[in-house]
């Protein structure tokens, strides 16, 4: 029974990465299309729709690692993701005006090629058992570069926002009201900016620890 589990286990986590690595495929495809056809100003709208359902597919691999599918602890991948949620809904999606800026382009390019590689990494790993050496280099090394670019992006862009969000008063919510209650989303905002500063020092640290283990034992083996 534990053999067939184990099989089941395999086969769904390896659709599961291979699916989603066809979807962030998809978006640098378009991003890097795009930016060479038409310009910066037009990338968000070219890879919209695969990069929501790839990036909102990632809230599965928080399930995985609650119900023990994955080692991956749950306090490193639920900030991730959140963050990453947080931007692509909550900044990008609901303020339209910032869709055309160039951190855009840049946040799309670091997503996405970190997402290719982690998830060929992953989908290779638990169709075969391994992943070529080169593939765990590129894993473990990439977010070298790709993160800080990435990070650097996130806040460039929810700090455009802050006016946009000022603004218009979406997710907002004023008193008087019948639940005696106020939240300002620009506040949230400053909010979300306040805990990049702590937060991802740590998060670049806890990657660069996996990184030195990851390729340390390869070269055990």
């Amino acid at each position: 029974m534990a053999g067939i589990l184990s099989l089941v286990r395999r086969i769904y986590l390896s659709f599961y990465n291979w699916i989603v690595f066809f979807g962030w495929f998809q978006v640098f495809y378009l991003a890097v299309k795009t930016l060479k056809e038409s310009g910066h100003e037009h990338v968000y709208d070219a890879v919209e729709k695969p990069l929501l359902l790839a990036q909102t597919a990632a809230i599965l691999e928080i399930l995985h690692g609650l119900v023990g599918l994955v080692r991956s602890p749950v306090s490193a991948t639920l900030p991730q993701i959140s963050s990453r949620l947080y931007v692509m809904w909550g900044i990008l999606w609901s303020f339209p005006e910032l869709r055309s800026h160039i951190l855009v382009s840049s946040l799309v390019i670091s997503w996405s090629v970190t997402e290719i590689i982690r998830y060929s990494f992953f989908g290779t790993k638990e169709a075969f058992g391994s992943a070529p050496s080169w593939l765990l280099w590129l894993r473990y090394s990439t977010f070298l570069l790709l993160y800080p670019s990435g990070i650097t992006s996130e806040v460039g862009l929810i700090y455009s926002a802050l006016p946009y969000i000022t603004e218009s008063g979406k997710y907002s919510l004023r008193m008087p009201n019948k639940w005696n209650f106020s939240f300002d989303y620009y506040y949230a905002g400053l909010v979300a900016l306040g805990i990049y500063v702590p937060g991802n020092p740590h998060m670049y640290g806890y990657m660069l620890g996996q990184r030195k283990k990851a390729l340390s034992k390869s070269k055990k083996e």
